[in-house]
């Protein structure tokens, strides 16, 4: 690999001791940040999947059910990373590694919250949101991060398949079967993904080989890297663009994702050309920007049903 410009990025910066309570603590393990993204395409997609407000029971259990499946899932994979989180600086501060909570009471709040998310989803929406949600936990915690997360540099490719979960979920909440539209919103989540995440694990690339862990920055080229990065942005780009025809999205939609696209492409291109050149890398900008270009894409759609 040549390793001069990946090596160009910032070193990470070592996390302070955590100065919080018990119940903060658990609130870490749930990775509340990641919460939220995930329901920044969920409220949009139930929106869509309603041609316009969903009830307010379904769209409040979906909410809840769909957070503590994350949770769950969240939970469950600091438990198997805690070897991995103790060796990285970025992560040494969660509660496990601090010694804050012990692997067995944090694997029972990990699962307790995955059987109150069935619980939640199956009472108060549909039986296939409930089960949308036991295949997310599932695969995120073992399939992702117990099988695939240590073992191949597109790791984070696949976890790109937990990731669209929740807007299968939230389809499925509302109309109880899924379709094409809630499918190619999925594409798009997976197909952003690697694009949103290989950016971060540049910046903390010395991390992730400390630990072991293959991520492509660290174990693959720089040019391979560069154009797996442009060439998942591009499907991502032509799903937004996809869903134009599949769900009938109209001008409005259709009129900022090209934006958006084109915007966050030219983003991925600098950098694309910063790892061809080996220049001084700048990853933190395009992972930043993908989270303003995942809720602009999600706006978008809970606006249009409204406009047509």
């Amino acid at each position: 690999m040549s390793a001069s410009p990946l090596q160009a990025s910032v070193p990470a910066p070592a996390p302070g001791a955590p100065t919080r309570s018990l119940a903060a603590a658990y609130l870490a393990l749930t990775k509340p940040r990641i919460i939220e993204l995930l329901l920044v395409t969920t409220v949009p997609t139930m929106v869509l999947a309603a041609g316009g407000l969903p009830g307010w029971v379904t769209t409040l259990a979906t909410l809840v059910g769909g957070s503590l499946a994350a949770g769950s899932a969240n939970t469950l994979n600091q438990v198997a990373d805690r070897d991995i989180d103790a060796v990285m600086r970025r992560t040494q501060g969660r509660p496990l590694v601090t010694g804050e909570i012990s692997p067995r009471a944090a694997l029972l709040f990990g699962l307790g919250l995955g059987v109150a998310s069935v619980a939640v989803l199956l009472v108060w929406t549909t039986p296939l949101a409930a089960a949308l949600a036991v295949l997310a936990v599932f695969f995120y915690a073992v399939v992702y991060t117990l099988l695939l997360k240590r073992r191949t540099s597109q790791n984070i490719v696949w976890g790109g398949a937990a990731g669209f979960m929740p807007v299968l979920i939230g389809w499925a909440a509302v109309t109880g079967e899924l379709a094409w539209a809630p499918v190619v919103l999925s594409a798009v989540i997976f197909f952003w993904t690697p694009p949103h995440y290989w950016p971060l694990s540049i910046r903390y690339r010395d991390d992730y080989a400390a630990a072991g862990v293959p991520m492509l920055p660290v174990v693959g080229s720089a040019a391979s890297l560069a154009w797996q990065t442009l060439a998942h942005t591009l499907a991502m780009v032509a799903c937004t663009l996809l869903l134009v025809p599949v769900a009938g999205m109209g001008v409005v939609y259709t009129v900022t994702v090209a934006l958006a696209g084109a915007v966050f492409t030219v983003a991925v291109v600098r950098l694309w050309r910063q790892l061809r050149t080996g220049t001084t890398l700048q990853p933190m900008r395009v992972f930043h920007l993908s989270i303003t270009y995942l809720s602009v894409v999600f706006l978008a759609v809970a606006v249009d049903p409204f406009l047509g």
